[in-house]
């Protein structure tokens, strides 16, 4: 990548400057992590922000403040209540890191939020530019964030070409998100290139026009702002298909099962699973349940749900049992009312359960 001309001093304020004065104009500034911006208030949202879009943030960390207001309200709490209440918000990692780092921060620094970069950066699921974003919004740092917005508008601004999974890109974009950071206001200078990619610059059709820094923009003066970020050629997808046997008993509960660990859905409950082939009586054969004990078995539509990396072709199988089997065998679980408890589901995992409902099996 060719080396890119340093902005100079004048440049550098007049972006900061430009940006803060749309940002005081137009600006978001009614989120509830807004208001009261507390380091802990701060670190929760912006965890929950990595790659999810503010307003499907909002209910979720207005319910995670109510149940857990405080550092150690959130140390002491269960790993099953706290992904219970992130169920749905997906990239579960966040929340068992939230919760591990919560146990870090009340053990090692009494509850409160550490202040030094370096130390919040330590802390699990924080990286550098979540560490920065915190940095700034709660002790007024100056600290520069790259998150996935920031990136879109400094690349199309500085015509910053090469994929972002490329080292030598990402750290042409760090370079200016680190010269163009202010010494003050750093808080609202970082919410305001935030807001500016995810209103402005957005991924596709920017509203080039209304934008503060259009007058600089070398991208818009290139008539290809669009083609910014490059991104590198799509590869074909894994498609991984697989079954999700449903046990429903008389009275509406369904069996669920917590998954290990480590994983896409690592420490979430869900129905027994198993290859895209296996059928309902081998499952059944299994995992113990007597065939006497099945009143009805029917094969759901397919639902295909798509993760970072791959694709997931569910086929939900339900089965309604007369009786609770004594025991379900390989792997225990519990039965759980689909609307009443206090699990943390995966989004497809509840859609499962929730269909048991008004499911007709024949």
């Amino acid at each position: 990548m060719a080396s890119q001309p340093e902005p100079s001093a004048s440049e550098r304020r007049l972006f900061a400057k430009r940006l803060l004065e749309w940002w005081d104009e137009n600006g978001r500034k009614s989120f509830p992590w807004q208001r009261e911006r507390t380091p802990y208030r701060v670190w929760v949202s912006e965890v929950m922000l990595q790659q999810t879009q503010a307003h499907v943030v909002v209910p979720y960390f207005e319910r995670f403040m109510a149940r857990f207001p405080s550092v150690a309200s959130l140390a002491s709490a269960s790993l099953n209540e706290v992904l219970h209440l992130w169920s749905g918000l997906g990239y579960y990692a966040r929340a068992r890191n939230l919760h591990r780092a919560a146990q870090i921060v009340e053990r090692q620094y009494g509850g409160v939020f550490p202040r030094p970069l370096e130390e919040i950066r330590a802390l699990p699921g924080v990286g550098r530019s979540t560490a920065a974003a915190i940095a700034a919004q709660a002790y007024g740092q100056r600290a520069a964030i790259l998150d996935g917005n920031v990136k879109r508008v400094l690349a199309r601004h500085f015509r910053v070409g090469g994929a972002l999974s490329s080292s030598a890109t990402l750290k042409t974009l760090w370079r200016y998100a680190e010269l163009h950071t202010p010494a003050k206001r750093v808080a609202d200078y970082t919410q305001a290139i935030m807001d500016l990619g995810a209103t402005i610059c957005v991924r596709s059709r920017p509203a080039c026009v209304a934008c503060p820094l259009r007058q600089t923009c070398q991208g818009l003066a290139a008539g290809d702002a669009g083609e910014f970020p490059q991104r590198r050629p799509r590869t074909r997808r894994r498609v991984e298909e697989r079954r999700f046997f449903v046990l429903t008993d008389a009275d509406g509960a369904s069996f669920v099962q917590q998954q290990p660990p480590a994983g896409i859905w690592g420490g979430l409950w869900s129905p027994p699973q198993g290859p895209g082939d296996q059928t309902a009586a081998a499952f059944l054969a299994r995992h113990g349940v007597h065939e006497q004990s099945v009143e009805s078995i029917r094969v759901g539509q397919r639902i295909q749900h798509g993760f970072s990396h791959y694709d997931l072709i569910a086929e939900p199988v339900y089965i309604r049992l007369n009786a609770k089997p004594p025991a379900v065998a390989e792997g225990g679980g519990v039965w759980v009312q689909p609307n009443n408890h206090r699990l943390g589901l995966s989004a497809l995992a509840a859609k499962l359960l929730a269909a048991t409902a008004d499911l007709e099996l024949v």
